[in-house]
């Protein structure tokens, strides 16, 4: 049997990751995550639950978080990803990495990458959330480390330092 036979249809995407122009040709039921962490070796996202319930594998899609286990490969053609990779680099974290770090929000760090995506779409939906809004921001990612006082509060300060700049 044929591939395409089996439900297996090779289609071809692009994309724009962290900034750089990926084409590729692969499974249409592949999901962005796999293809993420398999053929583009990007590896902060994280196959938690595969089911998008944990944001383990959270990325930013057009500057949305999403679930990278639930898109698959022909959703993602002509989209902007954004990965924990493509946020800041060992010269210069990102703010909310460093806020992470100073807070202690990144304890075993597996929720970290997926926290802080959703942290940034949130803020830069709405740059001066209150904390509820924040804890509502950050929902869809678990974490079973931190108790989440942390994490708040470390993007808290960040929305605040923002503010700080505005002013």
């Amino acid at each position: 049997m044929e591939e395409a036979e089996l439900g297996n249809e090779i289609v071809e995407i692009s994309m724009q990751v962290n900034g750089v122009s990926v084409v590729l040709r692969t499974p249409a039921n592949r999901t962005l995550l796999s293809i993420l962490r398999e053929d583009l070796r990007l590896t902060g996202a994280k196959e938690g639950c595969g089911i998008g319930e944990c944001g383990a594998c959270t990325v930013l899609m057009n500057g949305k978080a999403v679930n990278a286990c639930m898109v698959l490969a022909p959703k993602a053609d002509g989209a902007r990803i954004t990965t924990i990779e493509g946020l800041g680099d060992e010269a210069r974290l990102h703010p909310l990495q460093e806020a992470f770090v100073k807070h202690g929000a990144v304890q075993c760090g597996f929720c970290t990458p997926g926290m802080i995506l959703s942290a940034k779409a949130l803020l830069d939906e709405n740059p001066n959330p209150t904390r509820l809004e924040i804890r509502e921001g950050i929902s869809g990612n678990l974490c079973r480390c931190t108790g989440y006082q942390q994490i708040v509060d470390a993007i808290e300060e960040v929305a605040a330092r923002k503010q700080g700049e505005e002013s």
